[in-house]
């Protein structure tokens, strides 16, 4: 059986790739395939997503910074969104009802408030992977749409434990020891090294605080991610998050195939999801107002919108403690199973127009921005610093670093993550914080000042994006890129990058001489 779904899962998810698709999508398929099929899921499938789900917000954690939570455009544009959205719903769900569509006409009003308090969440599990995906939970809009789910994690729980009536131990209380054992821990973590045991301490973290959180009755994904959080300041965390990456994605692929096995849908109840599905437009609009409200930037307040533009999961867990309890029929589980299944196609396929789509209705958008923006959007040009590096990571580092020590031209470092621009001052390097695939970044550039412009980006797709923007905006200097196979290599060139160096390539050329060097000193 578990080899079936093995198989099944990668026919489809190959087939989605094949066109062009993410082959989460495929997995959904092949959920819905094989329990059309007649096979059904068993406690192997149940295990492997629970782990997938535990370990993703485990690695979502060890990537937040807990002070993006206390801010306004998080928590009130979080709390206005559900508020605003709940009463949206209710009036479409009795506008349905007034047309007389089934399952609509019996729904009472606390029934429909309860279906739109379900449907008001965003996936975490969607939205991080399409974030990874394109590497951008570090962007600002990222970490807004991280902090949100983490606010909608939170309201997840209290509603979880207002309607199971479990509520948590005393000893829940005792958690906060954790924050007096801190250095005790981070000294096991230093202990641990550079090897095998790093994917081993992650898991064990994960699962160690999932069990923790669990013994003291509050939900122990919630634990995995505040355990996440309360370890991200540890230099290895980022080590840990990679290390965990592969595993987190195979763990992941039983969460998308469960969501197929939930029930064997019915034409009527397609028909009635794909009503439902309607909603998200509005979900979009709401978002995106409420951050254009407070003050954001028309790109950052559009891609976190599009990202959070779906239906969680958690919809799912409502549905089933409301078919338990007898508020709601089980066709509704079936109902709300296929809507939280397509939210997820269809924001997996819009999203990866998003920058196209920004760029097009850019104007539009634009009328809906406040003239006085955040602090954290507005941007600063150093002056007299002619070369630019875009992306501050060990590549971009060593350029800035090699730049400065032997060039006459300085050279001053851009990066779209704001807690690593801290860093980097600490450090006393010139960097800066802001997005270079955002087009009102680069027309609010004196371009003229700058003629050399290094795209330090691990991402291919990232490099062309940016190489789009600067010819839109009339770049007129240089541009360097890195690759890390040939064939990457080529695609730039040929898209017009005037000079791409093969990370592994160059690195090993730049070994070799900095190594032979050794030699010419001896003799000379």
């Amino acid at each position: 059986m578990d080899f079936i779904w093995i198989f099944f899962a990668f026919i489809c998810g190959l087939a989605a790739k094949t066109i062009s698709l993410p082959p989460s999508i495929g997995f959904l398929a092949a959920g819905f395939i094989l329990n059309i099929a007649g096979y059904q899921a068993d406690e192997s499938l149940s295990l492997l997503s629970d782990l997938g789900i535990t370990i993703m917000l485990f690695t979502i954690g060890l990537k937040l910074n807990v002070k993006n939570l206390f801010k306004t455009e998080v928590w009130l544009g979080s709390s206005l969104h559900t508020i605003l959205w709940i009463l949206g719903t209710i009036a479409f769900f009795k506008l349905l009802a007034l047309m007389s569509i089934s399952y609509f006409v019996d729904l009472d009003l606390s029934t429909a408030a309860l279906i739109a308090f379900a449907l008001s969440f965003s996936s975490t599990v969607c939205v991080i992977k399409l974030l990874e995906e394109n590497g951008e939970v570090r962007t600002r809009h990222g970490k807004l749409a991280v902090s949100i789910l983490v606010i909608q994690d939170i309201v997840a729980v209290a509603f979880l434990v207002m309607a199971t009536g479990k509520t948590p131990s005393v000893w829940a209380f005792s958690l906060l020891g954790l924050f007096l054992i801190k250095p005790l821990v981070n000294k096991v973590i230093d202990h641990v090294g550079h090897g095998e045991l790093i994917p081993l301490t992650g898991i064990f973290l994960a699962l160690g605080s999932y069990e923790l959180f669990s013994l003291v009755n509050i939900k122990g994904d919630l634990g995995a991610l505040l355990i996440g959080m309360y370890l991200a300041s540890h230099t290895k965390a980022t080590e840990i998050n990679k290390a965990l990456m592969s595993f987190k994605d195979i763990f992941l692929i039983g969460f998308f195939l469960s969501i197929g096995f939930t029930a064997i849908p019915t034409l009527e109840m397609f028909s009635l999801a794909l009503l439902l599905v309607l909603l998200i437009p509005i979900k979009f609009i709401l978002f995106y107002g409420i951050f254009s409200l407070l003050k954001m930037r028309c790109r950052s307040a559009f891609l976190t919108s599009l990202s959070l533009s779906n239906f969680s999961e958690f919809g799912l867990i409502v549905g089933a403690l409301s078919v338990t309890a007898g508020w709601l029929s089980n066709d509704w589980l079936v109902i709300l199973a296929l809507s939280v299944s397509i939210s997820f196609i269809l924001t997996n396929v819009i999203y990866r127009f998003a920058h196209t789509l920004f760029a097009k209705h850019r104007d539009f958008l634009a009328l809906f921005e406040r003239e006085r923006k955040l602090a954290e959007d507005s941007f600063s040009q150093p002056a007299q610093r002619p070369i630019l590096i875009v992306g501050m990571g060990r590549v971009g580092m060593g350029a800035y670093q090699a730049i400065n020590n032997h060039s006459d031209a300085p050279a001053w470092g851009l990066d779209a993550d704001k807690d690593k621009i801290t860093w980097l001052a600490n450090k006393g390097i010139d960097g800066y914080y802001g997005d270079a695939e955002d087009i009102h970044f680069w027309e609010s550039l004196d371009l003229s000042r700058i003629e050399l412009v290094l795209l330090a980006l691990p991402s291919v797709q990232d490099s062309i994006t940016i190489k789009k923007l600067l010819n839109a905006v009339h770049y007129k200097g240089k541009i360097a890129a890195v690759a890390r196979y040939e064939d990457e290599r080529a695609q730039l060139e040929e898209f017009g990058i005037d000079k791409v160096f093969n990370f592994y390539t160059e690195v090993g050329v730049g070994f070799a001489e900095e190594s032979l060097s050794l030699l010419a000193n001896k003799t000379a």
